[in-house]
């Protein structure tokens, strides 16, 4: 069994809201030296099978229910490989 973690975060072209106010907030405690911030979600999932089916299972599930292409990428992280 393999855990994976999913990271959704929005396109680079996408305005971010809650990005944009976490980095205000930021600047108003005196941190001006932050530049971005960026506001995502992450899910973790644990697959059964090998390399392959991993990836092609997390990008079924991302394909089709977590991620909103519109305005979301996604990227994912091998956590725990129990094979």
């Amino acid at each position: 069994m393999t855990k994976v973690r999913i990271f959704v975060t929005y396109k680079p072209s996408v305005f971010d809201p809650q990005g944009d106010t976490i980095k205000k907030t930021i600047h108003n405690l005196g941190h001006d030296e932050v530049q971005d911030v960026q506001v995502g979600k992450f899910f973790d999932v644990t697959v059964d099978g090998d390399s392959d089916q991993v990836a092609a299972t997390v990008k079924e599930i991302a394909d089709q229910l977590l991620v909103n292409f519109n305005m979301e990428t996604y990227t994912y992280q091998v956590m725990e490989d129990h094979q």
